[in-house]
């Protein structure tokens, strides 16, 4: 016996079954327009000298119900086994569309409530890419539609776990992946 579908992807974006079939949620970065990072977006640490300034982030047409966000940056290529979180940001409200130029490294560039969970290396706000030497790696930044105001979340909690418990408070998804190789 086959179950009904009860989900539908389109252009990179999620749309649980149900959801009113209009304009599809999308993410992008005026930063990031030719999909590849620049220098002032590069980390400053691993042996990579950039400005590790996080690039403005928009999204578009959120599913009906929104009530916040969930915002992150994530490497599915490093070589960990497990991927690399470069940037997580929970409970951001639904009045907000985007987060400008710096928002990783400056919270007053943030909306009021946001919490910025510890990235990878254990420090909250945004770490940029920084590949090994040779290789180049897609970076894939989520801004997920959440039905709550608040994740049920602690401070301190990781990224796997803050989406974890997103996955069960998801209206939609949208992605948008630019790379960058060294």
């Amino acid at each position: 016996m086959t179950s009904p579908i009860a989900a539908v992807i389109i252009a990179g974006s999620f749309i649980a079954a149900g959801a009113a079939m209009a304009e599809p949620f999308t993410v992008s970065s005026p930063d990031l327009q030719s999909g590849v990072f620049s220098n002032s977006q590069i980390a400053g640490a691993f042996g990579c000298q950039g400005g590790n300034t996080s690039p403005a982030v928009a999204w578009h047409n959120a599913p009906a119900g929104t009530k916040s966000f969930l915002v992150t940056m994530y490497d599915p290529d490093a070589p960990t086994g497990s991927g690399f979180w470069h940037w997580v940001l929970a409970n951001v409200p639904a009045s907000a569309s985007s987060l400008p130029r710096g928002a990783g490294s400056d919270a007053s560039l943030l909306p009021a409530g946001v919490m910025q969970i510890s990235n990878d290396t254990g420090k909250p706000g945004y770490l940029g890419p920084c590949p090994p030497t040779g290789e180049t790696h897609r970076y894939v930044i989520t801004v997920t539609a959440l039905n709550v105001d608040k994740l049920a979340i602690e401070p301190g909690v990781t990224p796997a776990v803050a989406g974890f418990v997103a996955h069960f408070q998801t209206l939609g998804q949208a992605t948008f992946t630019a790379r960058y190789g060294r």
